[in-house]
């Protein structure tokens, strides 16, 4: 009984580290080597799950991974992240008690794993979720940056900021524990954006715990353009309509203030009939630039000017995509625009 205990352990590890990815060339290198050193310290394995790519993102995991048997490389034919970590964990088997989420235009410290693993022993919770730092170099995505870590940009999001540790309905995901992944459905795989909040949500209707630690963050690099912030946001509003409606949840007070940015908009058009009409807009539009001088004023940096107008493509996209999701799916019964 003792040898068969001792053989089976053999084929066991923890964590699982999971990397879903698509045309990630520039930066899956370094993080796969960095997260394979701590899966050896761990005893854990790392797995990349690539949607596709077309950038050499694929060469670059296979010849690492013909050096170290610590990594293995799937390929996800849905391409989406939510589907690439449920194909992880369905491969996994039950080998692994705990599964981490690495993004891979993230940056992480080198203790990360290391980190939530000592979390998940120390902390009452199923799920542990950390805070994401902005940062950004190139101009635009500096703007970028500073406005998603402001308050006008994350609307005071719990995981946007630096808590001192507190139990949360939703975070930026990063440990699992499997059985908890496992017993809710793990993601659903339908879902382009917003699949973690989602998740987040049937693990609290199920008894699951979050916890959001101060003991670790990570650093995220925005979209490096005002378009390409806009087509980011518009998919997180279509998200979140698509958790609501699934749910039928009451949106959050942030969550309705964005929410009503398209309908000012749309109600400003009725001004010729009176004046009124216009007056939500340009409250709206005032707010945003007077932010953005304020933010340039207290670190005297002109350039942070520039905050307003982001904050105003995050707003207006991501409400355009809300309500465009709401329409399809209520009204035009789920036809229309793909997701």
């Amino acid at each position: 009984m003792q040898e068969k205990t001792k053989t089976e352990s053999l084929n066991k590890y923890d964590p699982l580290v999971v990397i879903p990815c698509l045309n990630e060339a520039r930066h899956i290198g370094p993080i796969l080597h960095q997260m394979s050193a701590a899966a050896r310290r761990l005893g854990g394995r790392v797995v990349v799950v690539d949607g596709g790519s077309t950038d050499g993102t694929v060469g670059i995991v296979e010849d690492i991974l013909s050096t170290d048997d610590r990594i293995s490389l799937l390929h996800n034919r849905d391409r989406i992240q939510s589907a690439a970590i449920n194909l992880a964990v369905a491969e996994d088997g039950d080998r692994a008690t705990h599964l981490i989420r690495i993004d891979a235009h993230c940056a992480y410290p080198d203790d990360f794993c290391d980190v939530l693993m000592q979390q998940a022993q120390s902390v009452y919770a199923d799920s542990i979720v950390v805070s994401m730092i902005a940062q950004g170099t190139a101009p635009v995505q500096r703007i970028n940056a500073a406005t998603q870590n402001a308050p006008i940009g994350n609307g005071g999001s719990a995981h946007r900021n630096v808590p001192s540790g507190a139990y949360v309905e939703h975070g930026h995901h990063a440990l699992i524990k499997l059985a908890a992944f496992r017993a809710v459905g793990g993601y659903d795989p339908s879902f382009t954006h917003n699949e973690d909040a989602e998740l987040d949500y049937r693990l609290g209707q199920a008894g699951h715990r979050i916890w959001l630690t101060s003991a670790t963050s990570i650093t995220y690099f925005p979209r490096p353009s005002l378009f390409a912030l806009a087509q980011q946001y518009f998919r997180y509003g279509t998200g979140r309509a698509r958790n609501l409606l699934k749910h039928s949840v009451v949106p959050q007070l942030r969550q309705a203030k964005v929410m009503m940015v398209l309908p000012a908009l749309l109600l400003a058009f009725l001004w010729p009939l009176h004046s009124l009409f216009v007056l939500p807009a340009l409250v709206w539009s005032a707010y945003c630039l007077f932010t953005g001088f304020r933010m340039a004023w207290r670190v005297r940096d002109p350039a942070l000017i520039l905050c307003g107008v982001a904050a105003m493509t995050m707003h207006f996209s991501w409400s355009l995509g809300f309500w465009q999701r709401v329409v399809r799916d209520t009204v035009l019964g789920g036809r229309g625009v793909a997701q």
